[in-house]
């Protein structure tokens, strides 16, 4: 049986996890978010970083050897390890104006259109995510940014599949599953 492990990355609301989680269902196979190992569980989310080992460790006991599974999100050097299981690597990239837009929504949707808004106790950490966001293009003192993504993909030696993000999420699950069908018919 020929693997179908994918890696989906790219800047924070460029839809790489919707396309993850669309992806998996189109595909039947599980899905899994590099937030779900890099953040521990806490209330609210997003407050206790794991440390690497133990995010790689869950990763090899959850999913890693199985022959397929979707994962979504950013490795930021971290991850490196698990390079050799990807069969095939997708990077979204989405107008910046976009992804902002979606980031609020997002916010608003987790934490509640009232918390996120000024007043909010929320409101701070929306406004200094998005400004970390807003900063991925342009900024290489950002933690995820472009170059080092640019820098990342450059090294693989997997395929790399490029996508727009603005496109409309079927037209993305379709190109997806071409390049993998593609893949299987020239292995």
């Amino acid at each position: 049986m020929k693997s179908c492990r994918i890696h989906i990355m790219g800047a924070s609301g460029a839809g790489v996890s919707t396309l993850g989680r669309a992806l998996a269902g189109a595909l039947a196979l599980p899905h899994h978010d590099t937030d779900d190992y890099f953040w521990q569980p806490t209330i609210p989310p997003y407050r206790a970083m794991r440390q690497a080992d133990d995010r790689l460790r869950l990763m090899r006991e959850v999913f890693l050897p199985r022959a397929g599974w979707i994962l979504s999100g950013s490795l930021n050097g971290w991850g490196d390890p698990l390079i050799p299981d990807f069969d095939l690597v997708v990077f979204v990239v989405t107008p910046r104006e976009i992804r902002l837009q979606r980031l609020r929504a997002r916010e608003a949707t987790l934490f509640g259109a009232d918390t996120i808004a000024p007043g909010g106790w929320r409101h701070q950490e929306t406004e200094e995510f998005v400004d970390w966001a807003a900063r991925y293009d342009d900024d290489v003192g950002v933690s995820r940014n472009l170059a080092k993504h640019q820098a990342w993909l450059a090294a693989l030696s997997c395929p790399v599949l490029r996508l727009d993000g603005a496109q409309p999420l079927p037209e993305l699950v379709g190109e997806v599953s071409r390049a993998i069908g593609g893949q299987a018919a020239s292995a």
